[in-house]
């Protein structure tokens, strides 16, 4: 069996040890005679598979105890609306925009309250990441909202935004578990799971207790969009995505494994330098971010010729480096080198980039 090279922005790469393990215990989970797939998710296998994730995220991102962890479906989007439907009780927020998603967040707001855009980054395609220190925040806002790490921009909040005493509502989608964060300065920090810890179909929500409301402010939020409901059902109101989260749950152990989350941002900014240095010194090749706020997970780059950018995506492939076409929404090409990607995965693109350059420059 022969494993490619796979940069795809989510679902992404995940541990090959996590793969084989999942896959010793696909027939036959510890005995049970079953796989988690067919588990009961009632079951006491299943609570502990839970229960262990929870824990073991707890630990590595050393979750304050007033924070609950919701292990949830409906993909990161369904919370563009449950985060207004929760938090609105002014009917006020401020969103800062800083790519596409922050913009859906933003417009998807527009529909429970007024979303107010603060800050943004639209005028250069959102190549950087506006100044936070000091912005025009409401004083009856309800939070403020970013997405962290803007995966299809490749860019990265290094900074968090002066909130002015307002809740901070982070999505880290795409830098979740890549470097160690103060989880008491936020209020939410949420994401998929799908590029950096588990499978598609599971969104993980860390929230502070009393940011999740008796009764939503929203009118007629429905029931399974209330944190309430979840987080007084332990995230089992309904059955769970159950087989992600025991993913998830792997995942987690795999990077305590590895050290830890000051361990992946080692890791992560080693494997990060290879490629940005290259593409510093390139002839051919050129990053699209502001140095300042290049991500340590998403890396894009072009050519500046369309027929160069598609020559260097199929030729790439051919050679084993699986997606790595830029989102559809700005062409070119982007690297996702997340936590599972490894260092020789980076050190082999970078060797194929040089070539074709030699070739084609």
């Amino acid at each position: 069996m022969k494993r490619v090279y796979n940069f795809s922005a989510g679902p992404a790469v995940l541990p090959e040890e996590v793969l084989r393990e999942a896959a010793e215990e696909m027939l036959d989970y510890r005995g049970t005679g079953m796989s988690v797939m067919e588990m009961s998710h009632r079951s006491a296998a299943f609570q502990q598979i839970i229960d262990e994730a929870e824990a073991d995220l707890r630990d590595l991102m050393n979750i304050p105890d007033n924070y609950k962890v919701l292990f949830l479906q409906g993909g990161a989007s369904q919370q563009f609306a449950a985060i207004p439907m929760n938090m609105m009780k002014n009917g006020k927020a401020a969103y800062i925009v800083t790519g596409q998603w922050a913009k859906k967040a933003y417009q998807e707001a527009q529909i429970y309250g007024e979303a107010v855009k603060v800050a943004s980054s639209e005028d250069k395609t959102f190549s950087y990441i506006p100044d936070c220190s000091d912005l025009d925040i409401p004083e009856d806002a309800d939070y403020v909202y970013i997405c962290e790490n803007n995966t299809i921009y490749g860019t990265k909040f290094k900074t968090l935004p002066n909130t002015k005493g307002k809740p901070l509502v982070a999505d880290v989608s795409s830098c979740f578990l890549s470097e160690p964060v103060d989880v008491s300065k936020y209020g939410v920090i949420w994401g998929g799971v799908q590029k950096n810890i588990g499978p598609a179909g599971v969104v993980i929500m860390i929230i502070r207790e009393d940011l999740i409301p008796e009764t939503p402010p929203v009118a007629n939020t429905p029931t399974m969009l209330k944190w309430k409901t979840q987080a007084d059902n332990g995230s089992m109101y309904n059955t769970p995505p159950c087989y992600g989260i025991y993913i998830c749950g792997k995942v987690f152990k795999w990077i305590k494994k590895m050290g830890g989350l000051e361990a992946m941002k080692a890791h992560n900014e080693k494997k990060a330098a290879i490629l940005y240095k290259f593409l510093d010194e390139s002839k051919l090749f050129k990053g699209t971010v502001r140095a300042e706020d290049r991500s340590l997970m998403n890396v894009p780059f072009i050519t500046g010729d369309a027929d160069m950018d598609a020559k260097f995506v199929k030729e790439a492939k051919a050679a084993g480096f699986e997606n790595l076409k830029g989102h559809r929404s700005v062409g070119g090409m982007r690297a996702s080198i997340y936590n599972a990607m490894p260092i020789e995965g980076v050190e082999a693109l970078v060797a194929f980039m040089k070539k074709f350059e030699e070739e084609n420059a």
